[in-house]
């Protein structure tokens, strides 16, 4: 018997993942964390965004590995195969979409939460503290009440679509959650701008109403949703015969960054009996910049925000939050009872309200602690200067194309988006888009405004500077010339230079 008990424990321990050799692995490690660290302090020096070679796609398109490989030839692979084809969103060039830079302070953050291994599904430990300590301080930064929830989710078209839900169960009941919308719930009609992301008309497709349900209101001059038009429409509705339930409002829309007027829309809700639900995804940690918090002037009153800490929080990857002024409703949207979820008072099984009563997920990561740690090292003036900052950028890039006659602005600067194009027709400034992004000078997107397709330079990262807004104009007059037939005779920065 001793013998057969031996010989099983030699076969667990032998099961172990843990490394043969610590001083190892450690070496190797440190290896990593530095060149890690080189890459953001050296970003410069590298390309912006370049193309995946067909040899490394096909470097990487291999069986299921049946055998190990040792930690460092994997490593090396990641750094000859991955690293280099990245976003790009790292670097100061990038402005493609509204993706924020990231820090080294996130990144260990994120290494320290992965050694914890926590999953904030629930239970009591110290990781579900610190979420519960970025609900209270978000909370008291918008102004909620006491009672208010939130959760940290994948990003915001995940708490949008969860806002829809909670919206839903206040709505209908939370006896919803168990028949289904039904005849009631088929008559809800739920309203947003034009300008509006398009994960709300997603969410309503999950949430069961189907995107036909989701009203699209026209927007104004400044690319805002047109306040008498939305009333109208919800008159409208209810003449006949449907529900209005929800009004889905923009802190910062997709295409230029537009702010609804959240305090004429939350007035109009409260008249109404509607669910008030902004879409802050970048633009609602304006509220860290007291230059730029008056813009959300009304943000206060709503019964839900979304937002991403990952944009102009610059906190990595993934980072999103939903904020809900009443807690219990939140609840109710959410919590299910089961036995293995069961509370206890004392031990690991205690606590309160736990994550899973607020969301779909019971596995859930460490996300708050990367935004632990940026919030407190940096502090949020340093991070509500940075804001600004991408603001006056956008300015400063303003002005650069409004003194080029060679481009052309073609919609409002509100925050930190600039819509403009080489004078030219949309076909070629699909390809000057194109161009500039495989040249890895800087890399802008593209989108249609007004049936014209633009050039668009969204400017989040914290490391942009001025140099790198010449480097985008210059660069988009070079191709431009080139695609027109002109002579080229403006010369883009050096990419060490930028």
């Amino acid at each position: 018997m001793n013998e057969i008990i031996r010989n099983t424990q030699a076969s667990v321990t032998s099961g172990s993942l843990d490394p043969q050799d610590w001083s190892e692995f450690r070496a190797l490690a440190h290896r990593m964390l530095d060149e890690a660290i080189d890459g953001i302090a050296n970003v410069r020096a590298r390309p912006v965004w370049q193309p995946i070679p067909d040899e490394v796609r096909a470097a990487v398109r291999t069986d299921v590995p049946r055998e190990a490989t040792s930690l460092a030839d994997v490593y090396r692979e990641f750094s000859e195969h991955v690293a280099p084809y990245a976003t790009g969103n790292v670097h100061p060039g990038f402005m493609g979409w509204v993706h924020g830079g990231g820090t080294a302070v996130g990144m260990v953050a994120e290494m320290l939460a992965a050694g914890l291994n926590a999953n904030l599904g629930g239970r009591d430990h110290m990781p579900i503290e610190i979420e519960r300590q970025l609900v209270e301080w978000m909370r008291g930064l918008f102004g909620f009440p006491q009672g208010a929830s939130g959760i940290f989710v994948t990003g915001t078209s995940m708490a949008n679509l969860m806002a829809v839900l909670v919206a839903r169960t206040s709505a209908l009941g939370a006896l919803a959650r168990q028949h289904g919308i039904g005849n009631d719930g088929a008559l809800l009609t739920a309203y947003a701008s034009k300008a509006a992301h398009g994960c709300i008309s997603r969410a309503m497709d999950i949430a069961g109403f189907g995107t036909d349900t989701l009203r699209k209101i026209d927007v104004d001059a400044d690319h805002r949703i047109d306040v008498a038009a939305l009333r109208a429409q919800i008159a409208i509705d209810r003449e006949v015969g449907f529900r209005p339930f929800l009004v889905t409002a923009s802190a910062g829309t997709v295409d230029i960054g537009a702010i609804d007027d959240l305090k004429a829309i939350a007035g109009l809700c409260r008249e109404e009996g509607l669910w008030f639900h902004v879409d802050g995804a970048f633009g609602a940690l304006a509220i860290l910049s007291p230059e730029l918090a008056p813009l959300l002037e009304g943000i206060e009153l709503a019964d839900s925000i979304a937002l991403d800490f990952h944009k102009w929080g610059q906190v990595p990857y993934d980072a999103g939050f939903l904020l809900v002024r009443d807690g219990e409703r939140h609840r109710q949207a959410f919590a299910q009872p089961a036995a293995y979820l069961s509370r206890e008072a004392r031990g690991l099984a205690g606590g309160a309200v736990w994550p899973c009563d607020l969301g779909p997920d019971l596995s859930r990561g460490f996300r708050a602690l990367k935004t632990w740690f940026t919030l407190k090292t940096f502090g949020t003036d340093r991070l509500g200067a940075a804001i600004a900052r991408s603001c006056a950028l956008a300015r400063y890039l303003e002005t650069r194309v409004l003194a080029e006659p060679r481009l052309e602005l073609l919609a409002p600067v509100n925050l930190n988006i600039v819509c403009f194009r080489y004078r030219a027709d949309d076909a070629i400034n699909r390809e000057i888009v194109g161009d500039v992004q495989e040249s890895g000078m800087a890399a802008p997107s593209g989108t249609t405004l007004d049936g014209r397709f633009a050039i668009r330079a969204a400017i989040v990262n914290h490391r942009t500077a001025e140099t790198d807004i010449d480097a985008l104009v210059s660069a988009v007059i070079r191709f431009g010339r080139r695609r027109t037939g002109g002579l080229i005779d403006v010369e883009a920065p050096p990419l060490a230079a930028q």
